[in-house]
């Protein structure tokens, strides 16, 4: 299988950052990869995790700018039913 690029320069859509990240975290709880493997994984989920909380910041980013009207924030906290 062919390597995946691992610079940030190569972003990821977040949902297949997110699916990559997943089935590291899986195959690093099995524990059958060796140390230089693991250190592997760990190395690239941590380059995933930074590409995902970018994503989140400039979501929210834009989510902010599309609600406000006026000069007023239109935000209210999220309230979970």
């Amino acid at each position: 299988m062919p390597k995946k690029p691992t610079t940030s320069d190569t972003p990821l859509d977040f949902e297949a950052s997110l699916q990559e990240l997943e089935a590291l975290v899986e195959r690093m709880e099995k524990g059958e990869s060796s140390l230089e493997e693991s250190l592997r994984d760990f190395q690239r989920g941590i380059e995933l995790t930074r590409g995902c909380q970018q994503s989140l910041k400039a979501a929210e980013q834009k989510v902010r700018v599309l609600l406000e009207q006026d000069g007023k924030s239109e935000l209210a906290p999220f309230e979970d039913d």
